[in-house]
């Protein structure tokens, strides 16, 4: 079964177990917070998933383009 989720979050963008991981909390209850909040306000936490996500996907592009001198 971990094997599955860790599957589904690396193809999806991985924004809630990213901040678990950072944060030291699990990841289903970032998930239940963040669903329970895009209730109440309506989905307005949605547009700030999306920019997070964003932000991973460019972080983590620069890090791979970057090399050093001796890696030819």
């Amino acid at each position: 079964m971990k094997r599955l989720q860790y599957f589904i979050e690396s193809q999806a963008f991985g924004v809630c177990a990213m901040l678990g991981e950072k944060l030291g909390i699990a990841s289903s209850s970032i998930r239940l917070s963040f669903i329970y909040i895009s209730f109440f306000t309506l989905g307005s936490p949605v547009i700030l998933y999306f920019i997070m996500a964003f932000w991973m996907n460019v972080s983590k592009h620069l890090r791979r383009e970057r090399s050093t001198v001796w890696d030819l």
